[in-house]
Order: structure tokens, then sequence, then C-alpha cells
């Protein structure tokens, strides 16, 4: 059996499935040698004339060029330089509307030329053969040269696809378009050129096979290509004229008996295509050193007056060659097709730039090429499906391609398709299948191209997450490293406590706050005062509450007193302090605490008036025992000794009977004093709080009035607040009752009356004490004695209750002081 070379070489050929046979119309435009164009007012170099990105611009407005001179820069992947056609100026860079069905405009340079026409220095390859393949290639991409036929692929992308994997070379002569004659033309008048191309790619690519297809309808085209060839291991396979045999997988087909897989590309399989043009200037590019700066274009159409083919510099507007090649203009607006009638598209106007894929511009007139009908609906008919060359099934793809269903499109090989217009050629409702392929390739290109933004997005932060984790690792792992090498330091060096002592210090801080706090807590505690002294104010009070600030200072005083009385109180309680008992410092707290309560149940009228009720029982007792003083002071101290001496009950007992006696006389004055004693009973508190009085009297009796007032320091410090202002009170008013006692027992009556019970109590001990002056001791004694007797057990009981009660007090207001 023979080989795949053998067989072609023996004169094989294939065939493809599906194709057409439109009109030729080739020989209009054929019978004429190539012309040149005139160099036009302006030349319009789209960045972009290729499949891939544009260039990077190197080139600056008002910058003088020279024909050849590159104006973009290669980077990298599918871009490719442009080249100054001419010589001149570029006078702007700025968006034109360029050749795409779209009517888009994309940035161009805009070159003014100045008529000279001066090249660049060239530097051509002497012998081709003495460079790489890689080097060869460089020149290739550096001239900037891409498919020529219509499809703009670079080329030296496609070469190093092909490199060393490409066993058959093919060269696309076929040419299948209708009008379009362009390569025909080029093949008859440089068929010595295109060997000579053909010859460096053999060089680059090394293959076993060059095949030239070209197609029946081109006889002085193969005998052109013979001639040249004579000597060349080429062989030239001439195959029947099929639209559209032109195509790249097609002409592999008709040639080789080869497919090109799905997705895939002709290297894949061992083969490379190129065009003639591309070949031809592949030569011009490595032997002469020219960048691709003109190609051949076809003016066909009966608008012409004379169809030919003509030289044209890239960039030059097709308004320039309609004025110069004799182009009758319609009445109504011209119709110009960019390509052949089969895969062209309808310019937008007249000024459209030549670009590297323009092969021809095609001008009908009506008749001769009819305007696309109005699409109707599809017949089922089946026609497209037999005309594809792809062998796809294009009436189920223009139903997905309508419907947006892009994933079936895809599955269907939509990608296959190659938009020849076959399948739109042959459909009798006028669909215009390949502009909804087009539309539907786009939009999966589209979708592709974010996706695979979103894929990169995400592979990117994965990979930054991924960092970042061996980045806390490390720490982590250079942290549990420091610590065990620390550990292993502190054994060696013995330094074991190093931690406690650390947390010692920790604490010690954390410590010495906190007794800063409470240091500074009087200040504190001043700074709340004047704070809420400014809220009243603000709030529209009349008199602000200057209370805490009473409290504060009456604070300082008693302090810098206590400092100053210290040695004169120590002396002075050290004899009586002995002979107190528990029950005495109970009672005299529970007065304390009963003064203070008072104070504060009273204190949110006014100031004065709290103070002047919290102060009238001290008051009271105060001016009750000057009097006693000035009147008998023998006597007083004479019956007060023995009294305090007794029991504490009994001293509770004659305090009750005070009080009630107070009542009844107040109540009843005619009433005898002798049942004071059982309403006693009924007021536990008040009783405790007589016999506090009593047995402080008691002792104060006994000392001096200087000793007495020694004595109030210790047990005003139980409560240093209230205590210590009572107690100062106290004493300015019994030094004032005693320069003036007159005075003082006139204004007793109405302090009184604003408390009542405080009075009472004061009125009741004052009378008793005036009773018991007059009185003999040795009278008043058996009485009391036996009216103690008599309720003894409700007198211990009530002192039980109110101390008691006064504990309890205490805890909840020195809770409340503490908060």
């Amino acid at each position: 059996m023979l080989s795949l070379v053998e067989q072609i070489r023996t004169g094989a050929i294939w065939d493809f499935p599906g194709g057409i046979h439109p009109p030729e119309n080739k020989t209009q435009s054929s019978q004429h040698n190539i012309a040149r164009a005139e160099l036009p007012s302006e030349l319009v170099l789209p960045l972009k004339q290729h499949i891939g990105r544009p260039g990077t611009l190197i080139v600056d407005i008002n910058q003088k060029v020279l024909k050849g001179q590159p104006l973009t820069k290669f980077d990298a992947g599918f871009t490719l330089p442009i080249h100054a056609p001419t010589s001149g100026t570029i006078v702007a860079i700025e968006p034109r509307t360029v050749a795409h069905p779209s009517g888009l405009s994309e940035m161009a340079i805009v070159i003014e030329p100045d008529g000279q026409d001066e090249w660049i220095e060239r530097t051509p390859t002497q012998d081709f053969r003495q460079a790489s393949a890689d080097d060869l290639i460089e020149v290739i991409r550096q001239a900037g040269i891409s498919g020529m036929g219509g499809a703009t692929f670079p080329t030296a992308r496609k070469l190093q696809t092909g490199l060393s994997r490409t066993e058959i070379l093919v060269i696309n002569a076929a040419e299948c378009e209708p009008y379009i004659t362009a390569d025909d033309r080029l093949m008859q008048e440089h068929a010595d050129e295109i060997i000579q191309g053909i010859e460096v790619l053999e060089y680059i690519l090394q293959p076993k096979l060059t095949i030239i297809g070209i197609e029946d309808n081109k006889p002085e085209a193969i005998k052109a290509l013979e001639l040249a060839a004579q000597q060349k291991d080429i062989v030239i396979r001439v195959i029947p004229t099929k639209y559209p045999s032109g195509g790249e997988k097609q002409l592999i087909k008709i040639l080789t008996n080869q497919e090109v897989p799905t997705n895939g590309l002709p290297a894949d399989i061992g083969i490379l295509v190129q065009n003639v043009g591309s070949t031809f200037a592949i030569k011009r590019a490595v032997i002469d050193g020219e960048p691709l700066i003109e190609r051949v274009v076809t003016l066909t159409g009966q608008s012409f007056t004379r169809p030919q083919n003509v030289w044209v510099r890239l960039g030059t507007p097709v308004s320039q060659l309609l004025d110069q090649f004799n182009f009758k203009r319609p009445k109504k607006h011209p119709r110009l097709i960019l390509g052949g009638p089969m895969m062209g598209f309808t310019l937008p106007h007249e000024n459209v730039p030549i670009t590297k894929g323009t092969n021809c511009i095609l001008a009908p007139k009506k008749r001769e090429i009819p305007h696309q009908g109005m699409e109707m609906a599809c017949i089922r008919c089946g026609q497209c499906a037999e005309a594809c060359p792809a062998s796809l099934l294009p009436q189920q793809l223009v139903w997905y391609a309508k419907d947006q269903d892009y994933d079936k499109c895809e599955e269907l090989n939509l990608k296959d398709c190659i938009e020849c217009g076959a399948c739109a050629y042959v459909c009798p409702s006028e669909i215009p299948l390949v502009q909804y392929y087009r539309q539907a390739k786009a939009e999966i290109k589209e979708r592709k191209a974010e996706s695979e933004a979103a894929e990169r997005a995400k592979q990117r932060f994965e990979d930054k997450k991924a960092r970042l984790e061996r980045d806390k690792a490390e720490r982590e792992n250079r942290f549990k490293k420091a610590a065990q090498d620390r550990r292993k330091e502190m054994k060696t060096s013995g330094d074991s406590d190093a931690i406690a002592a650390a947390i010692a210090r920790v604490k010690a801080q954390k410590a010495q706050p906190a007794e800063d706090k409470s240091e500074t807590k009087p200040a504190v505690a001043a700074a709340i005062a004047r704070a809420k002294a400014k809220q009243a104010a603000a709030a529209g009070q009349n008199e602000p509450d200057n209370s805490e600030m009473m409290k504060l200072r009456e604070e300082r005083k008693r302090q810098a007193r206590e400092a100053r009385e210290a040695k004169a109180e120590a002396e002075a309680t050290q004899g009586d302090s002995e002979g107190l008992s528990k029950q005495d410092a109970v009672a005299a707290a529970i007065a304390r605490a009963k003064a203070k309560k008072a104070q504060q149940a009273e204190g949110t009228n006014t100031n004065s008036a709290a103070s002047d009720k919290s102060d009238a029982v001290a008051a009271a007792i105060a001016r009750a025992k000057a009097r006693k003083a000035q009147q008998d002071p023998e006597v007083s101290e004479a019956t007060e000794a023995p009294q305090a001496t007794e029991d504490s009950k009994k001293a509770a007992v004659a305090a009750a009977i005070a009080r009630a006696k107070a009542r009844k006389a107040k109540q009843e004055p005619g009433v005898s004093e002798a049942t004071e004693a059982p309403q006693a009973a009924e007021d536990p508190k008040k009783a405790a709080v007589a016999a506090a009085i009593a047995r402080a009297k008691a002792r104060k009796a006994k000392q001096e009035p200087e000793a007495s007032e020694a004595t109030e320091a210790p047990q005003a410090a139980e409560d240093p607040k209230k205590a210590a202002v009572a107690a100062a009170i106290a004493r300015a008013k019994a030094r004032k009752a005693k320069q003036e006692p007159e005075a003082s027992e006139a204004t007793e009556a109405p302090q009184a009356a604003e408390d009542p019970k405080k009075a009472a109590v004061a009125a009741a001990i004052a009378r008793a004490k005036a009773r018991k002056a007059k009185q003999e001791s040795e009278a008043t004694e058996p009485t009391q004695e036996t009216e103690a007797a008599e309720d003894s057990k409700k007198a211990a009981v009530a002192a039980a209750i109110a101390r008691a009660k006064a504990r309890k007090k205490a805890q909840q207001e020195n809770k409340e002081d503490d908060q």
C-alpha cells in the first residue's frame, strides 16, 4: 500500500462534502496586468490589521517617518507591527472607521505623504540558508506579515506551530471566491518570486512534500508556476473548480484526504497551509528586506469601467481608488462590498482604508447582485446541510443562535463553520445564516474571555490565600521554635522562674493603678460634685446643690482636726473607752445612722432645711447640758455620776420614761408622769436613742467640756462624713449656748417644732433633768428602780431590735457609699 506522499505524487486527489458552483465572474478583471495606484493625499493605518492584539505605538504626532519604518512594535503573542507605506509626517493618531462589518472605529495613524517616497535602510538576507529558522521567523514577524487570503492570521505564529512537525506544506492558490483574481494575476506576473518564497518556507519547516493547489479555471497561472518550478521538488496539483475549495480544511481534504480535528489545527496532523500572497510577502521580507506595506487588490464589478487588479499601499482610502479607476457612482448611494460576494460584507462608506486582509473591492450594479430579500420562515428543505462543506447542521445552528443557546451551538461545532456563505446562498427562504453564526461566535468568544478572566482571578485569589496560609504557618513555626529555644535556654541557665517573675510584675502593674485610683478618689468625687452642680445650674434650678461640696469640705476639716487632737484624744479617751460597753457603741451607732437617714431623706428639698432638722436634737442636747451645768454643776455632777455607772438597761428605761412623759405632757398636761413608762415600750428605736443620749451625757458630766468634745471624735470616726458634721455643729452650738443662754432658750421652741419627734425627746430630757435637779437623789432612785424593774425585759428587747436594725442599715449604707 502506497504511503500518503506517494499517493499525492501519483496525482491522486479527493473531494470534500457539500460545496456549490456560483457564477465565477473572474474574467472581468483577470485580462489586464496589475496596475499601480497613485500615492493618496493621506494614509490611514489602523493599529490592528490582523487577528490578535495591536502592537505598541512607538511614534508621535508631527514626527517624520520614512518608507518601511515601523510605527508599532511587537510585544508578545498574536501581535504584529505596522510600517509606513511611504515617507511623510504623522498628522494625527485618532479613531477612524475600519473595514469591519460593525462599521466601528479603531485607533489609527494618519500620515501625510511628502511625495519623496524615501526608504529606510533595508537589511536583506543575502543567503537565507545560512540563517537559522528562528531568525527567519523573527524577520517575518518584524515585517508584519499576516494571512493575506482574508483570515489575517499572523504568519510567524503559524510557522512556529509547524516547526519540526510539518510533513506536507500546502500552498493555497485556489482562490475560489467569485470575482476575485488578485492571486491569479500575482501568480501570472510574479511566479518566480512565489517559488522563492516557497523555498524559504521549505528551509524553515523542512517538509517531506510541498504541494501547490490551484483550481482549473486559472490556466495561465498554472503555466507560469510550472515554468518557474521546473527544477524544484514541488508538486503542482490542479483541482476542480468548486466553492469553497480555497478553504484551508477543504483544500487539505482535497489534496491529502486528511481531516483537521474539531477545535484543532492543521499542524496537529502534520500539515501547514500558506496563501500565495503571504508566500510572496515572505520572499520580499527575507530576500529583499521589505516589510508588508502594499498588496494586490481586485477592483471589479459592473460599476467600474475597467475592472482590474491594482498594487495599493496599505492605508489608502477606498474613495481615492474609486476616483482613480473610473468608478461610475450611481444616482443613489453606491453599494461597495469588501471581499467577494460570498464572504464579503458591505462597507459603511467610502472612507475606509485598505488593510492587509483586503483582497477585493466589489462594486456591483443593482441587477448584477440583487439585495438580500426579506427573511422568511424556514421550510426545512435541508439544502443548507447539503451545501455545508464542514458537514454541519446549519438549520439547527440558526435556531439555537436565535435562541441565544450558545452552549448548544458549541455542542454542534459552530466553531468549525468557515463562514463561506454556501448555506445562505442555497437557502430558498433567504435567511442570512452567516450573520447569525458570526453573532453567535462573537458572543461565545466574549463569554470565554470573561470565563478565562474569572478563572485567572480565582487562581490568583487561591494562590494568595495559599501564600498567606504558608506565611501564617511559617510565623507560627518560628514562634514555636523561639519559645522552645527560650525554654531550653532557661533550663540551661537556671532562670526557670522568669515567667513567674514576669507574671508578678504584670500583677503589680495592674494593682498600682487601683491604688492610685483609691488615693485620688476625693478628687474624683469633687469633680463629680462640680459636674452635678453645673448640670443643676443648666437645668434651671434657683439654688445649686452644694451638699457634696459641703461634705467634702467638712471631711477635710475633720481630717485636719483629728491630726491636731490626736494626742489629746488618746489621753482623754483612755480611761473611758475601757468602761464603754458594746451596747453603748451600738446605741451610739444607731443614733448616728438615724441622724444620717433623716438628713438624706430631707436633703432633696434644700440644704439648709436638712441641716437644721438633723442638728435640732444635737443642739437641744447641747443647750440642756449647758443650762444644767450653769445652774447647779455640782448637783448635776453628783446625780449624773451614779446614773452613768448604773446598768445600761436602767438608763434606757429612764430615757424612755422621760420621752413618754414629754409626749404625755404635751398631749394631756394633767395626766401624771408615772404612766409614761408603758408608752415608751411602743417605740423601741427611740428608746435606744434615748439610752445612748443618756449614757453619753453621763460620760460628758464626768469630764470637762474639752474632754467631752475629744470623746466625740472616736465615735464620729465610725461614720466620718455624717458624724463629724453633726459633732462639729453640736459643739459650736453648745459653746454658743453657754454664752447666750437666754437667746438659745428662746430659739429652742421653733427649732424643736420643725421636727416633733426629736423636739419631744429633747424637751423630755430637759424637763427630766430639771426635776431631778430639784428633787433629792434619794427619792428619785427608788422610783426609777421600781419602774425599771417592771419593764426591763421590754427595754432589752427593744434595744436588741434597734441594734439589729442599725447594723442592717449601716451595711446597706456602706454598700451604697462604695457604689
